[in-house]
């Protein structure tokens, strides 16, 4: 399979969510689980006539050619895999490589397929030369102002104007971030002073480069095998502040637009607590440069693994730009290192981290959300600071295989004993 969400198998044990109540790709997945492979396949395609954006189409048409291939319908599931690759689908190693599709291998049709696929280079090794695309925030602003004066129209104007002429980096995120364009909208509608606002700001991008192509030279200088994605700016309705896909690296701006001006009383508490400075975007793209060369790291569901994949991007981020970029969960566990570790130790070898990792929803005056990332950052911290050789560490952290390994050979655990 390409995209496996967390399963909800809940209403089929139970009986205590209705069938109507479950997203079609989410009864889908549950029915993959179950082996379920021609049913599975339906409510994939099911799911595909209920996406606002062709990389959720693509990724539902790819995820039922797997269950036609598994439920012996070959042909159909070709078909289908050609659907997802037209739909925008481009990466060629991983139809290869899923053992969902093997039985494919043998139609006329399947290496054509494959060689259809034209791969486009996003990434260099040259720290000069990554590129910082702002296309889409243009491409915002005009939707934004076409919607403000005929709001009956707002949704055809943003689909017209922002998502249609989107870049590969914008259509990652609307598909994996934004998910509805109606929500994206209506959110968009409720904070009128702030984005009118924020629009200034969010054109500031060239100004900061300099100081994001200095984080990529140390970067590369630490790093050999250091690579430099092209990099997205978007306008979300803070969905996400920056991700990493194939893509590259996609950044919302407009959570990373923060000065004096900018009134923040139409965002709920995580949004003004994680609303950044405008100064400290390179801190962000730092971050998500970081994850975008974590490839080489071990697969694993523990919370101990999500709490380091976040907390080595603060971590080096922090190396190669001079700050992290959750500078806020620092401020806040000061004096509660101890109790802080103590919960994290009950659940660390869980396969979760709801409570520790994008947990925005438990975000109370009291106690931010992510603190995983800090914890995470504390783990990669004490590695490398016992490691004699600096540069071997940062590849040891960025190319993690066991992470308890890892954690055992940090010796973190003895730090707030």
């Amino acid at each position: 399979m390409f995209k496996f969400k967390q399963l909800l198998i809940l209403f089929l044990l139970t009986g205590t969510a209705t069938i109507a109540q479950v997203k079609p790709e989410e009864i889908a997945d549950s029915l993959y689980k179950a082996k379920n492979f021609k049913e599975a396949g339906k409510y994939y395609l099911k799911a595909t006539e209920n996406v606002d954006f062709m990389v959720l189409k693509s990724s539902n048409y790819y995820n039922a050619a797997c269950c036609y291939a598994l439920n012996g319908q070959k042909d159909s599931a070709l078909v289908l895999l050609t659907s997802a690759v037209n739909g925008g689908y481009k990466n060629a190693d991983q139809i290869k490589k899923d053992t969902d599709l093997e039985s494919l291998h043998s139609l006329p049709g399947w290496s054509e397929l494959l060689n259809s696929i034209k791969t486009v280079k996003n990434s260099t090794t040259d720290p000069y030369k990554a590129k910082l695309i702002t296309s889409d925030v243009k491409n915002f602003w005009k939707a934004y102002e076409l919607a403000k004066k005929d709001t009956a129209h707002a949704l055809d104007l943003y689909k017209k104007y922002y998502v249609e002429p989107a870049s590969n980096g914008l259509e990652d995120y609307l598909g994996y971030k934004v998910k509805n364009l109606k929500n994206f909208v209506k959110s968009v509608n409720t904070k009128p002073q702030f984005y009118a606002a924020v629009r200034k700001n969010t054109f500031a991008v060239d100004q900061q480069k300099p100081r994001m192509i200095q984080s990529f030279v140390k970067f590369k200088q630490i790093y050999s095998k250091a690579q430099f994605p092209d990099i997205y700016f978007v306008i979300g309705a803070f969905n996400s502040g920056g991700t990493s896909t194939d893509a590259g690296l996609l950044i919302g701006v407009d959570q990373s637009a923060r000065t004096a001006e900018v009134p923040v009383k139409e965002l709920n508490l995580w949004q003004q607590n994680n609303f950044a400075d405008l100064e400290a975007l390179p801190h962000l793209i730092a971050h998500e440069l970081i994850h975008f060369n974590q490839a080489g790291r071990g697969g694993d569901t523990t919370l101990l693994a999500g709490a380091l994949i976040e907390g080595m991007a603060d971590f080096i981020g922090e190396l190669i730009s001079g700050h992290t970029a959750n500078e806020r969960l620092f401020v806040w566990a000061k004096g509660k290192e101890k109790q802080i570790w103590a919960d994290f130790q009950k659940e660390m070898y869980l396969n979760r981290s709801r409570n520790w990792i994008a947990n925005s929803d438990q975000e109370t005056p009291d106690k931010p959300a992510d603190l995983g990332y800090w914890v995470g950052y504390q783990i990669c911290k004490a590695y490398y600071d016992k490691s004699t050789d600096k540069n071997k560490a940062v590849n040891d952290i960025l190319n993690i295989k066991n992470y308890k390994e890892f954690y055992i050979k940090s010796g973190a655990e003895q730090m707030f004993r």
